[in-house]
């Protein structure tokens, strides 16, 4: 699968204070947020490559209602404990990217109300109004908004390329059996210096397997 930067964004997915920050509600809840944090750098570090190559930086944020009245099934009766602490609230500290992810004035900030960054968003009319059909991928957590976007990404025939080192989850397990599903079907799977060297380059070509 090629890479040609001309044509790609950098899509980071949900590094926000809520999933990375030792303070964050999924800390609260006793998980591990560290490889999260860890991803999260690896990222920002991305953005910051991406950027000074004139490649547009796309960061997403989990957000929903105050009142919860747009979670759905999510906050009712998946995840229902997520509804009662008032999880991934607008005006939260929790939507919050971190000043260290050193957001740009030319970067695109998108809130989403589901899993997938193209759900719900304007995501679709931004891509499609920059010619981008490529996509490079950080974000948490893999198993469920990382992947649920690089899912809708294949569908859309955007060439998708995952940095496994920039995704990250509350379980080792799931966030490896999801590198492999979407190893398999729907992205490419890079480390930061490969897809470093690709931004610097310009172009890359990563073969299956």
């Amino acid at each position: 699968m090629r890479f040609r930067r001309s044509e790609a964004a950098l899509l980071l997915v949900d590094y926000q204070r809520g999933f990375v920050h030792p303070r964050g509600f999924v800390a609260a809840q006793g998980r591990d947020v560290s490889p999260c944090a860890d991803a999260a750098r690896q990222g920002f570090a991305l953005a910051r490559a991406a950027r000074a190559a004139g490649m547009l930086v796309i960061w997403t944020r989990h957000v929903l209602r105050a009142d919860h009245a747009d979670g759905g099934l999510l906050t009712t009766e998946l995840r229902p404990h997520l509804g009662k602490i008032g999880a991934l609230a607008c005006g939260s500290d929790d939507i919050e990217i971190p000043p260290e992810a050193g957001v740009a004035p030319q970067d695109a900030v998108i809130d989403k109300p589901r899993y997938s960054a193209f759900f719900g968003t304007s995501l679709d009319m931004l891509l499609g109004a920059r010619g981008i059909r490529a996509l490079m991928v950080g974000g948490v957590t893999t198993s469920m908004c990382v992947e649920t976007s690089v899912r809708d990404a294949a569908q859309r025939d955007i060439r998708t390329f995952v940095v496994r080192d920039a995704v990250a989850d509350f379980d080792i397990a799931r966030h490896e059996a999801s590198l492999s599903a979407m190893k398999f079907g729907f992205a490419r799977i890079i480390d930061t210096n490969q897809a470093a060297q690709a931004i610097v380059n310009g172009e890359a070509v990563f073969p299956y397997g």
